[in-house]
């Protein structure tokens, strides 16, 4: 008889945790869905690194394809090109573009399988 009860204890505070969880997640949504609705001037302009973010990878990927293709006879563009291209890659690895909508997104998806999970412990 203990265990079970036992049991049903254990499970309400797992349950507990999962709604403190589920409200977090909810929480934050709002947070930033308002905020990616901000219009100020002076607030939009130091956001809008969060709205568009640089892309120096790709920047530098297209350049280096740019100087890899152009025809000369010595080569130079070719060992300009190359590590710049590799140099690109290895930068798109490296750096996190990810705006603020594709936090707002991600966070509404775990918002919704933890909504989904909830429904169905129900």
């Amino acid at each position: 008889m203990s265990t079970v009860i036992l049991g049903m204890d254990e499970y309400q505070k797992r349950l507990r945790k999962l709604k403190l969880a589920s409200e977090s997640v909810k929480r934050r949504t709002s947070i930033y869905s308002e905020i990616s609705n901000i219009d100020n001037k002076h607030t939009a302009k130091s956001m809008s690194v969060l709205r568009k973010a640089p892309d120096p990878g790709g920047k530098m990927q297209k350049i280096g394809f740019i100087i890899f293709w152009i025809p000369e006879p010595f080569g130079i563009t070719n060992a300009i090109g190359a590590p710049m291209i590799l140099a690109g890659k290895y930068l798109e690895k490296r750096y996190n573009g990810s705006t603020l909508p594709d936090i707002g997104k991600a966070t509404k998806n775990n918002a919704h399988t933890i909504s989904n999970f909830k429904d169905t412990v129900f």
